[in-house]
């Protein structure tokens, strides 16, 4: 009975409120037309012919060709080892950080240099330099080692790039893992005579194994949905995005492309309800809310020395591939001139419309950077601080575009924009112009901000905002003026993480490009699949400094500005 009226009370707040009820109605119109209805003719189209009717024609026809099958099977594996790898380095790499005493700065500089590195490049720079350096005419294979024939396209090279790719991801998420860990409970098993091995299997290792789950499923969801770097460095080696991306441009099949991204989106999708709904829910509480001493780091060579020497040895491979792009930009004929030239940068700005192709990302990434933000925020506000019906829905579906292949909702935006029910008036005009790709890239980039906006929402006592309510203040006011600037450090990162996001995006893009726009990441990946290497690592070096500029600035922005100097005081102390 109480609870039947506390829900009455809650909606009758809700439609007294006219600009929340507005603000909820425009939400869920944005994310049923932009998520939802793309990928529902998606499905539509892959089970519905002109000619007769409903059928499953189009995928027995996909099923019956082995290219496809193999594709799938060729998936699965990468997916499967890269998930596997990806997990196990970086939580060697966070176990080293959290439990092992590194013996100079140096160490764990780098350390933060390899999880950025990844962040604020494009996703396919790992395989231009997996290819100069130990292709045919790589710098180690055939000048230092003498092999003339080695082959990295395939299997090794796509599951190597995406390992190294991904793995920081994992190890950002084990570190937070292992600092929650109270130290009593791993010292409670060495008093009780218990070696560091037998504490990490039977302590660390299960309060962990949640996170290891959640890891190699976010890593396995990325590596199967990863079209760029597969598109280079796979060569013979078909995926199920690359697939589906010759299915509509080569053989103009759109319906079978349909079909195919429905298979592959469905595989996504299996992955991401296990790990939001099941995974999320075994995460065991490993803070106490008691006083404990900070953890006793370990400082027996036998373990200090092999995982530092492991976690140096794969960090500097990093970054000695990051370096590779800015040395091909700088070399005349990368493999057999070395010459140092300037004129791969000239070509970018005189021949090749670089002006252009920079200022196109930069203005469209700048555009939805803070609408992807702000719409973040919002979002988070009213799945943390509201209660009404659709609540859900808005969670879920926002959430929804993080399982969601690029290139399958590319497909889903050509099919549904460029023809489905908005044949007609502005929805349709949208395809082929800059509103199209600004959208894609709200849509991306939606998930990150939502998951850390709800993360900084539930540390904010709900007291402070109900005090603005008792004042008379409207949601608006007290969004603007009171829960905003509690959470302006998640917004500045939430808007710098969506500008990184959208002008590195390919795989979503790629398909809704049109000569009227020239994006960097698709000239990246043009010049790449044609062997201008020096031109690709032009284009490619100035991207990465647009985007780690990006980080940098916001770095500074969240220090400087991000809290008051009372607060820094306070913390500093």
């Amino acid at each position: 009975m109480a609870r039947a009226q506390s829900a009455s009370l809650d909606r009758k707040k809700l439609f007294a409120d006219p600009v929340l009820v507005t603000t909820i109605v425009v939400l869920i119109t944005f994310l049923a037309v932009f998520i939802l209805y793309p990928l529902a003719i998606l499905l539509v189209d892959s089970i519905y012919a002109k000619d007769s009717g409903l059928t499953l024609r189009f995928f027995q026809e996909s099923f019956a060709k082995y290219t496809f099958i193999r594709a799938i099977t060729n998936t699965l594996k990468v997916g499967f080892l890269v998930g596997v790898l990806s997990a196990a380095v970086g939580l060697l790499f966070a176990y080293v950080e959290v439990y092992v005493r590194v013996r100079t700065r140096f160490m764990s500089g780098l350390f933060k240099v390899v999880s950025m590195l990844p962040v604020v490049s494009p996703p396919f720079v790992l395989s231009l330099s997996m290819i100069m350096l130990f292709g045919k005419a790589g710098i180690i294979t055939r000048h230092l080692l003498g092999i003339y024939d080695n082959n990295v396209y395939g299997f090794w090279g796509i599951t190597i790039v995406q390992t190294m790719t991904f793995f920081p991801v994992c190890y950002m998420m084990f570190r937070g893992l292992l600092k929650n860990i109270d130290p009593s409970m791993e010292e409670a098993a060495r008093d009780m005579g218990a070696s560091r091995f037998k504490v990490f299997t039977s302590v660390t290792l299960p309060l962990l194994l949640p996170g290891i789950g959640n890891a190699f499923l976010v890593t396995f969801i990325e590596s199967i949905a990863d079209f760029a770097n597969p598109m280079i460095i796979g060569g013979s080696y078909d995926t199920l995005a690359t697939t589906i991306y010759l299915q509509i441009t080569g053989a103009y099949d759109k319906n079978g492309a349909c079909a195919m991204a429905v298979v592959l989106l469905a595989i996504t999708m299996v992955m991401f309800l296990v790990q939001k709904f099941y995974l999320e829910r075994k995460t065991a509480a490993t803070l106490t809310g008691k006083a404990s001493r900070a953890r006793m780091l370990i400082e027996d060579r036998s373990v200090t020395i092999p995982l530092t020497i492991f976690c140096s040895a794969v960090a500097l491979f990093v970054v000695m591939m990051y370096v590779c792009v800015p040395f091909g930009a700088l070399f005349r004929t990368w493999g057999r001139d070395f010459t140092l030239t300037t004129r791969w940068f000239e070509q970018v700005f005189t021949r090749y419309k670089g002006f252009k192709a920079f200022q196109d990302s930069f203005m469209l990434s700048l555009i939805s950077a803070p609408i992807t933000a702000l719409l973040s925020m919002i979002i988070s506000y009213l799945v943390v601080k509201r209660k009404f019906r659709t609540k859900g829905f808005i969670e879920l579906v926002s959430m929804l575009a993080m399982a969601v292949p690029g290139t399958v909702l590319g497909i889903g935006y050509i099919r549904g924009f460029a023809g489905g029910m908005f044949r007609t008036g502005f929805l349709q005009g949208l395809y082929g112009t800059g509103a199209i790709l600004v959208i894609v890239f709200i849509v991306r980039s939606l998930p990150t901000g939502t998951r850390s906006g709800i993360s900084a929402l539930r540390q904010i006592d709900k007291s402070i905002e109900e005090s603005a309510y008792d004042m008379g203040a409207g949601s608006l006011k007290v969004f603007t003026s009171v829960t905003l600037p509690l959470i302006k450090d998640s917004f500045l990162s939430g808007l710098v993480t969506a500008f990184v996001r959208s002008i590195t995006a390919i795989s979503a893009i790629i398909l809704l490009v049109t000569p009227n726009y020239l994006l960097i990441t698709v000239q990246i990946n043009e010049f790449a699949e044609k062997g201008s290497y020096g031109i690709a690592c032009a284009f490619a070096t100035i991207l990465i400094a647009i985007t780690y500029g990006s980080v940098l600035l916001m770095n500074f922005i969240i220090k400087h500005f991000g809290t008051s100097r009372k607060m820094r005081e306070v913390e500093e102390a």
